[in-house]
């Protein structure tokens, strides 16, 4: 299980995040979707240019930028 950030994982990939490494705005944003510490994440679709990536978040998709899901820090899971 090694630690890496959420943009790096690859489709079909699960993981547990472990921090948010930015603030502001866009922090309340991710913490609103439910990406908070101990939450299990499944990466599902990336887009052709690999700018958007699909991750199904407690039951719900989300689709996040690659800028965006670089600042959540995540362990993946066996």
């Amino acid at each position: 299980m090694s630690e890496t950030t959420l943009a790096a994982l690859p489709p079909r990939a699960d993981a547990r995040v472990l921090r948010l490494t930015t603030g502001g705005d866009m922090r309340r944003r991710l913490l609103d979707i439910g990406l908070t510490p101990g939450t299990a994440v499944r990466a599902l679709y990336r887009s052709r240019g690999g700018g958007l990536t699909a991750y199904r978040i407690r039951g719900a998709v989300v689709a996040l930028r690659k800028a965006d899901a670089q600042t959540v820090l995540v362990r993946r899971l066996p």
